[in-house]
């Protein structure tokens, strides 16, 4: 069956739906930047030494609620955390390290209260308990390859104690299996219709594939302090420190609460506002993980320093490259260097230009602009980490072995006043039957077609992609008008349309992703495999059994209304 993946938004998507009330919100001008030191995330490991043997490891991870100072003039706010215990839970929950071929056993408990600290709109597609308490939550992890049973399905939550568990629940503990590439991965609430709101309240955390092997002889920046993790989100706050989330729908007559887009003021690194971190004068390596709801990041040094690319989401590139931008989509990773030994000033401040919404929404303002503020030390150093010229090229399959060529529709449905109601892929809700059944071990060609105009990242479960190509859409309107009516890219003639000028994939994104931006106007073909990038051999478990998989836009608040479709592997 042939697939197009076409995001049609008819609807104002938005440049903020917040209703600003300044007496009771904090304004981003009124909290001073740079006033807290950047944290270090705890860390957990996947694995541990028995008999001078590293042997799989067994961890309890909860979700908790407690309070969280996110900056020093703030209250303290109310949140979700993940940790082993509401003591030890953080924002961002800790970083899980696992080494490749070392299986990771966890144990995800909720332990939240009966009710949300957030607004909950009940009106879309959600995960509900039947009794009506407690608030569901499922773990994914972002960028792993592991059983259908342990991605973390949006139907397989579960409430405090498992007292209430939803229709694609199976197991208490998940088996992450780390064979993949070494690399990048993190990992968030994704319960039906809730993602949004419970990442808002705090639940995700970063989780790194280790490979020594085959990284160790890189010689690239390692070690606590030279290897960093910055997990980078936006919030609003209102003056007593709780978390601001709109009460209020774009619909509020059909949806009460729902809003199609998020945006905060106050840009949050590592759990604290607009922080602080001294370097010396040396290479670091930074995993930039964009864990917002909707905002794009396109990340500079303000001192015209290029960033060094090493890898993309969950796999290294091929080489490194290097530029003075990086734009980060929801969900995207950037893995990257940044070298300190030849600035000419005593600091750097990481800054964003991206509008909001992606690309023709409003500009960034002064505290949405800034990011975090590097403090170099003044003396130089010995740094033993170097760049190497190679880095792991993975083989990308030849085109004429891919099985199956998929067209994919996403469109978003609007009320009489042209406000965003719903969102489908393929005109189908997420519950209706699976379309998409690709085998383990194939490629496939899928073609994604945006005739919105915003930005909208796509994210396989299960698979890696490349980007072949992007090419502008000609008689824009003309298509549009022709899918609105049959819904049917073959008949509408999509490869008449979709030959325009190409838009170059920049080099730090033309390896293996796992989320990719689809410009709009645009038709991006990726090939897609569903299996291993580093070998043949197949998956260690049953990639056919249920709950199964899905793919979305990352965009939460799109996801969650319902831009989701499932995605059953099938023999």
């Amino acid at each position: 069956m042939m697939i197009i993946i076409l995001i049609l938004m008819f609807g104002f998507m938005g440049s903020n739906f917040r209703v600003i009330e300044s007496q009771k919100l904090v304004s981003g001008d009124g909290l001073k930047m740079f006033v807290d030191e950047l944290p270090h995330i705890p860390k957990l490991f996947g694995y541990k030494h028995v008999h001078g043997r590293l042997v799989s490891n067994s961890l309890t991870i909860g979700m908790f609620q407690k309070t969280w100072k996110f900056h020093r003039d703030l209250p303290p706010t109310q949140v979700f955390a993940y940790g082993t215990s509401k003591k030890a839970a953080t924002i961002p929950g800790p970083t899980i390290e696992s080494l490749h071929g070392i299986d990771t056993y966890i144990t995800w408990t909720n332990n939240l209260p009966n009710k949300h600290i957030l607004p909950w709109d009940r009106t879309i597609p959600t995960a509900i308990p039947p009794n009506q308490e407690g608030v569901p939550t499922v773990v994914h992890l972002h960028g792993g390859i592991d059983e259908p049973e342990s991605d973390g399905h949006g139907h397989a939550w579960f409430t405090n104690g498992f007292k209430e568990t939803g229709p694609g629940w199976t197991k208490k503990t998940y088996h992450y299996h780390n064979q993949q590439q070494p690399g990048n991965a993190w990992y968030h609430d994704h319960a039906m219709g809730l993602t949004r709101v419970n990442l808002l309240a705090g639940l995700s955390g970063a989780y790194i594939v280790r490979h020594p092997q085959v990284e160790d002889p890189l010689g690239l920046p390692c070690g606590d302090e030279f290897d960093r993790v910055l997990v980078v989100c936006d919030r609003d706050f209102y003056i007593n420190g709780s978390i601001y989330m709109n009460t209020t729908g774009n619909n509020p007559e059909i949806h009460p609460e729902w809003q199609p887009e998020y945006f905060g003021t106050v840009i949050i690194v590592n759990g604290k506002a607009w922080p602080y971190m001294k370097v010396e004068r040396r290479k670091y390596r930074f995993r930039i993980i964009n864990t917002s709801n909707a905002r794009f990041y396109r990340f500079y040094l303000t001192n015209g320093v290029p960033f060094i690319h090493i890898g993309s989401d969950s796999a290294y590139l091929s080489g490194p490259t290097s530029s003075k931008h990086t734009l980060l989509a929801p969900s995207e990773i950037s893995d990257l260097i940044i070298d300190f030994s030849n600035f000419k000033s005593n600091f750097a401040v990481l800054a964003n230009d991206a509008p909001y919404p992606f690309p023709s929404g409003d500009p960034v303002d002064k505290s949405s602009s800034k990011v975090m503020k590097f403090i170099i030390k003044g003396h130089h150093v010995t740094d033993p980490a170097r760049i190497p010229s190679r880095l792991m090229k993975y083989p990308i399959p030849n085109l004429s072995t891919a099985s199956q060529t998929r067209y994919i529709a996403m469109y978003e449905y609007t009320s009489p006043s042209d406000e965003p109601t719903h969102l489908y892929i393929n005109g189908l809700s997420f519950d209706d039957p699976v379309t998409e059944t690709p085998k383990p071990g194939s490629s496939e060609i899928w073609y994604v077609i945006n005739l919105t105009e915003d930005n909208h990242p796509l994210h396989v479960h299960l698979g890696l992609f490349v980007v072949l190509d992007q090419k502008k859409i000609l008689e824009f309107d003309t298509f549009k008008d022709c899918m609105v009516k049959l819904n049917d890219a073959r008949k509408c003639n999509v490869h008449k349309y979709g030959r325009g000028n190409e838009l170059r994939v920049p080099k730090h994104e033309s390896g293996w992703k796992n989320v990719f931006k689809m410009w709009p106007g645009y038709v991006t073909k990726i090939l897609v495999k569903f299996s291993y990038i580093h070998s043949n051999v197949s998956y260690p478990f049953d990639a056919t059994k249920e709950p199964g998989y899905v793919y979305h836009c990352h965009i939460l608040d799109h996801e969650d209304n319902v831009m989701m479709r499932p995605l059953k592997l099938v023999n």
